[in-house]
């Protein structure tokens, strides 16, 4: 099996792992606890259509804070409270959604908190080649995806007798295992530190947190359900 990690677009025609680690990842993975899809949106604007003809509950940031008209911003510890008969949430983001925009393999979506789950279904689902995605910031690197994503290779490695792992991805590997560090790094993060002026620190904290849920989201059909 080929493992590799990358930046933004998959090199994978077969499996990928998208990893938007603060904060989409998590609150995909937390929304699938009480949500049967998230469906997500590569515009506000094409979120609030889609709720005016559907339904559903409106989730979604811009620049980390919660975007006007929305019932909730992009926030896992806020869509794990949330109560009610809905079964459709509606989420956009400013990194992650944008990058299920442009895949062509069968994607899952992993972070900390699913990480060894996400590296066992993508080995249920790979026929040769795994690559998991880090979505960044706006184009940038974001250290938080890179520790995250190496979480989720490590347990892909765990799990596989026979693989080729490329130097990038055992890169991400070695600098995850160190835990306190990641937890300082996520924090510390360009990302970690904006979210918390925002009030939104309690999701940076939770999203830090380690295989803590089996949820694994599947994208498919433009739509996010549970990978059983």
């Amino acid at each position: 099996m080929k493992v590799t990690l990358s930046f933004e677009q998959t090199i994978s025609s077969d499996v990928s792992i998208m990893v938007d680690a603060l904060r989409a990842s998590s609150t995909i993975t937390v929304a699938l606890d009480n949500f049967k899809r998230v469906i997500p949106c590569f515009t506000p604007e094409e979120a609030l259509k889609l709720k005016s003809e559907c339904g559903g509950i409106l989730a979604g940031e811009r620049m980390g804070a919660k975007i006007e008209g929305f019932d909730i911003g992009n926030t896992p510890v806020g869509i794990s409270k949330l109560e009610g008969d809905d079964d459709t949430l509606i989420f956009t983001s400013s990194n992650g959604t944008r990058i299920l925009e442009n895949m062509s393999s069968k994607v899952l979506v992993g972070s900390m908190i699913n990480a060894e789950a996400a590296g066992l279904k993508s080995i249920q689902l790979a026929s040769n080649h795994i690559d998991v995605v880090m979505a960044g910031v706006k184009g940038k690197f974001a250290i938080e995806d890179f520790l995250a994503s190496g979480e989720i290779l490590y347990w892909i490695c765990q799990n596989l007798d026979d693989y080729q792992l490329s130097e990038y991805a055992k890169s991400a590997i070695m600098a995850s295992r160190d835990y306190d560090s990641l937890k300082e790094a996520f924090i510390n993060s360009r990302t970690g530190i904006r979210l918390a002026e925002l009030g939104y620190g309690e999701d940076v904290e939770f999203c830090c947190r380690k295989n803590i849920t089996e949820n694994v989201a599947i994208y498919d059909d433009n739509e996010l359900t549970l990978y059983i």
